[in-house]
């Protein structure tokens, strides 16, 4: 399918930028989309677009509101913090290994950690590592105790 989208949206654009409708310009216009069409068909659409992707959006965009209800519960503590007389920062860097294994799961535990005030993702690999940089110790070190079970779900893990 791809294939085939692919070889119209570049016959289209061929005769778009030809402007002459001659048979030789549409007979090479035809012959060049197919070919390109042929060798990089998936660079303009990818693989198909299938329901497990549609759920994983799905679960994201209810993820969304949980993340900017933890930002903005985050954001009064930092200021909290900042503004307190005795000023109760005191950073330290938190190891630890999530269970997350795909790379769409590590990406959004990451970004949504370094998103939250007062946190940042320092490093996260494809084996689960994470090295986060946080202002406070201890509980309050991570943001949303159960910020991996939220992004397990997007994942596809259903045993959360």
């Amino acid at each position: 399918m791809s294939f085939v989208l692919t070889s119209i949206v570049m016959f289209l654009f061929w005769m778009l930028l030809s402007e002459e409708f001659t048979f030789i310009l549409i007979l090479s216009g035809l012959v060049s989309s197919l070919f390109v069409s042929f060798i990089s068909h998936d660079l303009l659409f990818g693989r198909a677009i299938d329901k497990s992707d549609i759920v994983r959006v799905h679960r994201f965009i209810r993820y969304l509101p949980w993340l900017l209800w933890q930002i903005i519960i985050s954001n009064f503590d930092i200021a909290y913090r900042a503004l307190h007389p005795k000023m109760p920062i005191d950073p330290c860097i938190v190891r630890f290994n999530s269970e997350l294994k795909s790379e769409l799961g590590i990406a959004i535990l990451a970004n949504s950690i370094t998103l939250t005030p007062g946190t940042v993702t320092v490093m996260a690999n494809e084996k689960g590592d994470f090295v986060v940089h946080s202002i406070v110790k201890g509980d309050k070190a991570l943001p949303g105790i159960d910020i991996q079970a939220k992004v397990k779900k997007i994942e596809g893990v259903m045993d959360v």
